[in-house]
């Protein structure tokens, strides 16, 4: 690849990003409802006896339904060229098919990356501000460690949503896979008796990234096997994996 050719499909590709509504909507949705948890959750500290920190209220519900508007953003991006027709042209003036899945991702990391720190950081801020001096305090440690957990994982979301996008090729069938493999499949395995294998699937992993070390995960109630960057590079295999796959269905079927 060279880098003329990547820059200019990368320009391409992040004209596209920001052109469509799908995108607007998807990170206000997820503003709004992380805003909006931590308003309501905010304002139950002062009248319950279960006292929260802010970073915890951020972990809370807002986190998971804001990463589903993650989800869908990074699923549209892919498979929004197949059911427009658009990937014809992509592929027309891209011809190297690696060099399409490079420049997706290259414009979702930073993107979710920094949009990942900057709603964290919004959401404790909102949640430390309603619920004053209730609750517990948040450490410096505890609000860097979800602001940077939070952004690492919303970017290596997106990637694995854009491999499985490009393996599918489907809207549908692409957030399924997704949601079925961050949410059902760990309790499923965890049922079978194999509760160690749970932390490694990427929902799990993700949040123990954005736990401190020795805390709870909010989702297991126990304390990650590991260190939070660990549950990064934990999401970043099965990213990797996903468009190592996602590439190599490209270049077969779209050769």
């Amino acid at each position: 690849m060279t880098t003329t050719a990547v820059r200019g499909a990368v320009a391409s590709e992040w004209t596209k990003f920001w052109s469509v509504r799908a995108t607007w909507w998807c990170l206000v949705t997820a503003t709004a409802l992380m805003l909006g948890y931590a308003t309501l959750s905010g304002i139950a500290q002062r009248y319950n006896d279960d006292a929260l920190g802010a970073d915890t209220i951020a972990l809370g519900g807002g986190f998971y339904l804001t990463q589903f508007a993650v989800i869908a953003l990074a699923t549209l991006f892919v498979t929004s060229e197949y059911a427009g027709g658009g990937i014809r042209s992509t592929l027309l003036w891209t011809p190297v098919r690696p060099r399409v899945v490079v420049a997706k991702a290259a414009v979702l990391v930073p993107v979710l990356a920094a949009f990942g720190v900057l709603l964290a950081c919004a959401g404790m801020a909102v949640a430390g501000t309603v619920k004053d001096v209730y609750g517990l305090p948040t450490s410096f440690e505890g609000a860097f460690t979800t602001a940077s957990g939070m952004g690492g994982y919303f970017a290596l979301l997106g990637l694995l949503s854009t491999g499985v996008g490009w393996a599918l090729r489907s809207a549908a069938g692409t957030l399924v896979t997704v949601i079925v493999l961050l949410v059902p499949l760990p309790l499923i395995v965890a049922s079978l008796g194999l509760p160690e294998l749970v932390s490694y699937f990427p929902g799990i992993a993700g949040v123990n990234a954005m736990v401190e070390a020795g805390h709870p995960n909010p989702i297991t109630m126990a304390p990650a096997p590991y260190a939070p960057w660990v549950g990064l590079v934990v999401c970043a295999a099965w990213a990797a994996a996903a468009l190592a796959v996602g590439t190599a269905v490209l270049r077969r079927r779209d050769a």
